[in-house]
Parts: C-alpha cells; structure tokens; sequence
C-alpha cells in the first residue's frame, strides 16, 4: 500500500462534534453546486439502475470528501458496499464518524501509483461515482485514472460523475453561469456559509489541529484551481480510456452528471 494510503476505523469513542460539522459542509457545498440535491439523486438512479439484480454492489466514491454522496447511496442501496476514498484527512474522520456503519473510507491520493490497490478492492466494481473532485487532475493524469477505472469495473458498469462542466463555447459558459446564479439566488443558498468561513472556522477548533497538520501535508502536491475540462473533453478523454457509451444524462447550467458504461 503506498505510503500516504491508510485505512482507518471509526473510533466509536469521539466526540459528536462531526453532526454539526457536516450539517454546516453540506450547506455550504450547495453554494457552489447547481441543485446539489437533484444532481445526487440522478447519480444514484444511475448507480440504481446498473446494479439491479446485483444481491451486493460493489461501489467507488472517488474524492468522497465526508460522505456526502456516499452516504445517499447507502440510503438508496442498503445492501452495498461502498469505498469512500479521499485524501483529506479532516473530512474523512468527520465520514468516519458519521457514516462508520455503511461506508468504509480509505485515504489515497486518487490517481498517485498504487492507488487502486489501496482500495483493497477484491472483485471488479460496479460503479464508481464521483461529485466535484474529478475537475482537479491534469489532463493527462486524468485519462489515466479514467484508464486504471476501466480496469476495474465489470463489463456493463459505470463511471457517474457529477461536476462543474462548463461548455467550450465562451458565450454558451457565460449562460450557463448565469442560470447557475439565478438558481443559486432562488433557492437562498447563494448566502449560505462559504468554503474560506469554514475552513476558517475548522482552523480555530483545537479538536481538529492534528488532522488539519496532516492535511497540510497531504495537499501540498494536489494543489491547484482545476483542470478547466468540458463534458465534451471528459467524454474525449473516458472513450481514449476504453469507456463504451459516454455522455450526460442530466445538466443544470454547469451543473452536469456525466456516465460512462464500460
């Protein structure tokens, strides 16, 4: 296993502090995704339909973060087991003391060497899903986890991501944008909690002073503003990989659920 992958159990005597802390990700998160809700309950008709018939799916939540989508799919499919992979070691102890009982999260880097084998997967996947965290990696080093995914999903299965995908054409971003704001203003969530004021917040709680110290660490080499990739180059680049059917299934502005079928 590499040397910054680690997989940790809940610790069934911590503190209940992390009730409040996702409560106040989950509202802030609405900030920034264009009807948030909506966009988890496709990825998760998705995840449902590929899986019917399946007595244990076995599932992938790539950049997981707490839970967030994880914890909506063992909602929709209490038989599944799911991998919730992050390297973030904040959010992932606040998922751990969360969502211990249905979601078994694993500390990677996703797309470093090894990072399949820290999954401890031990049959091929049936999904793997992913909301906000695929935007990040470089081209190139995107089609290669595109590439070791299909590796590791069973014919017939799915890659479902939910992301940011802005279309190419500059006027047509500026639209989608903009209905991205109206929507954000409509539903009062444009006002909500921002990333910087819990992050922020997080840094002046002592309970997390240790996990923030890690963190520090663990992102150092993960930095950046994003890769700035269309749905149109996603789907370029999962075809390059060895994906069969890909393309969107639901799009809200630049809110888009992109699948592909292996």
């Amino acid at each position: 296993m590499p040397e910054n992958a680690r997989l940790q159990s809940a610790d069934p005597q911590r503190p209940a502090w992390s009730v409040d802390w996702v409560a106040r990700w989950e509202r802030q998160q609405e900030r920034y995704a264009v009807d948030r809700e909506e966009r988890f309950t496709v990825i998760a008709d998705v995840v449902e339909r590929v899986t019917e018939g399946q007595d244990r799916p076995l599932l992938v939540d790539l950049g997981s973060g707490p839970g967030s989508l994880s914890a909506r799919l063992a909602t929709r499919l209490p038989r599944a087991r799911i991998v919730a992979a992050d390297i973030d070691p904040l959010l992932l102890e606040l998922g751990r003391t969360r969502h211990a009982d249905a979601v078994r999260f694993v500390e990677v880097l996703i797309g470093q060497p090894g990072w399949i084998e820290a999954l401890e997967l031990d049959r091929p996947l049936d999904a793997a899903v992913s909301s906000t965290a695929l935007h990040y990696p470089e081209p190139a080093s995107l089609r290669e986890i595109y590439r070791d995914l299909a590796g590791v999903l069973r014919p017939g299965g799915v890659l479902v991501n939910g992301d940011h995908l802005m279309p190419e054409d500059p006027v047509l971003a500026a639209l989608a944008e903009l209905v991205g704001r109206r929507h954000a203003g409509r539903h009062g969530v444009d006002d909500a909690e921002d990333w910087t004021t819990w992050w922020a917040d997080a840094r002046r709680n002592p309970e997390f002073a240790d996990l923030l110290t890690a963190r520090e660490r663990q992102l150092a080499p993960a930095a950046g503003d994003g890769n700035g990739l269309s749905a149109a180059q996603h789907e370029q680049l999962l075809r390059e990989a060895g994906f069969r059917h890909v393309g969107p299934v639901w799009q809200y502005g630049s809110s888009c659920v992109l699948v592909a079928v292996r």
